[in-house]
This record gives structure tokens, sequence and C-alpha cells, in this order.
């Protein structure tokens, strides 16, 4: 009785978490600017975790990651990190790339659908997945980068924060499927993805 209260307890914090990040506020905000002057390690390490959006987005990778087998453990919160780079250096290079935060909003809705359904794809397909998400968000990035030339710490504190994101999701959703119940992560996934709809509603 004492477990099931237990992870009842947990899934209602999962699910609150989720819907409360689910605010009007996207990526793109000023308090981001107030810290470190907007430019710096700190300010690109906060720049993810100040959009619900983007932090849903890279918690789930991490979450999807751990519902595949080996190699996607590792292979999925590499390849994002590695394209949003890439998607950051389109960005900075003043690359018009249209549709962009609806590609941000889409991919939380997607991952949130694939978290809940508990779907996996091939290898190659969930990497392209990811990395087609990873370059959305990190051209996001990019064109807010500083241009005071702290863009590689700016950079280097984005890549972090999404790393720690990652890894956060992959390692709760080890944690629950050994200790509690596998089904936690997909009422996660769920939560993720009516956050998805939301932003891909407030786009239209």
């Amino acid at each position: 009785m004492k477990s099931v209260t237990v992870k009842s307890s947990l899934l209602l914090s999962l699910l609150s978490a989720t819907m409360l990040a689910a605010t009007p506020a996207f990526a793109h905000v000023s308090v981001m600017h107030s810290v470190a002057g907007g430019s710096g390690f700190l300010a690109g390490f906060l720049h993810p975790l100040m959009g619900a959006d983007h932090l849903l987005a890279m918690l789930a990778v991490g979450i999807w990651a751990a519902q595949h087998q080996r190699p996607a453990y590792w292979l999925l919160p590499l390849a994002f990190p590695l394209m949003m780079t890439a998607g950051a250096a389109l960005g900075m290079s003043g690359v018009i790339i249209p549709g962009v935060e609806a590609g941000i909003a889409a991919s939380v809705l997607i991952l949130g659908l694939l978290i809940a359904g508990a779907v996996k794809l091939p290898l190659a397909a969930s990497t392209a997945l990811i990395a087609v998400f990873a370059v959305a968000h990190g051209y996001a990035h990019g064109v807010e980068m500083p241009v005071d030339g702290k863009a590689l710490s700016f950079c280097a504190g984005f890549v972090a924060a999404t790393a720690l994101l990652h890894l956060s999701g992959l390692f709760a959703t080890i944690t629950a499927n050994r200790f509690l119940n596998a089904k936690i992560s997909r009422f996660a996934g769920a939560g993720i993805a009516l956050s998805g709809l939301f932003f891909v509603s407030a786009m239209a």
C-alpha cells in the first residue's frame, strides 16, 4: 500500500511539474537578459531553463532515450547537443530558417507522444528526428547569442544546461523503471504532449 502511495505521489508530482511548465511564456524571455548582462556562460546556461518549450523538449530527449535500448541511451542525448550547436551556428550566421518556433513547439508535442506511446523507432530514425529538433532549438539560441565577444561562453552555457536536462530525464526514467513503474514515464510523456499541444495551439 505504501509503494502505491509513493508511486501515486511521484506521478502527480511529475504531471504537476509538467503542466506548471506549460506557461504562455516561450523560451525567449527577458529574464535571461537581466542575468550577467544577457551574455556569458550563466546567461547561456539559463536560456534553456527559462523557456518551458526548450526545457520540456530537452527533458523529453532523455526520457525517450531511456525507453530505447543501448546505444540510444547515450547516442540520442549526445546527438542533440551536437546538432543544436550546428543550429546555433546557423542562427549566428544570419541564415533565415522559417517556422523555427513552430518546429520547437511541435518537438515538444511529438516527443511527448512518442514517450506516452513508448514508441521505439530504429536508431537511425530516432537520431535523425532528434537532430532535426536539435537544429531548431539551437537556431533559436543562436539568433539570441550576444555579439559582445561572449558567444562561445554563451554557447557553452546552453550546451551544458541541455546535457544536464538530458541526463536528468534519462536517469529519472531509468530509476523509475527500476524501482517504481515503467508507466510513470509514459504518463509524464502524456503531460509533455499536452504542453506541446498548448504550445502548438498558441502558434496558430
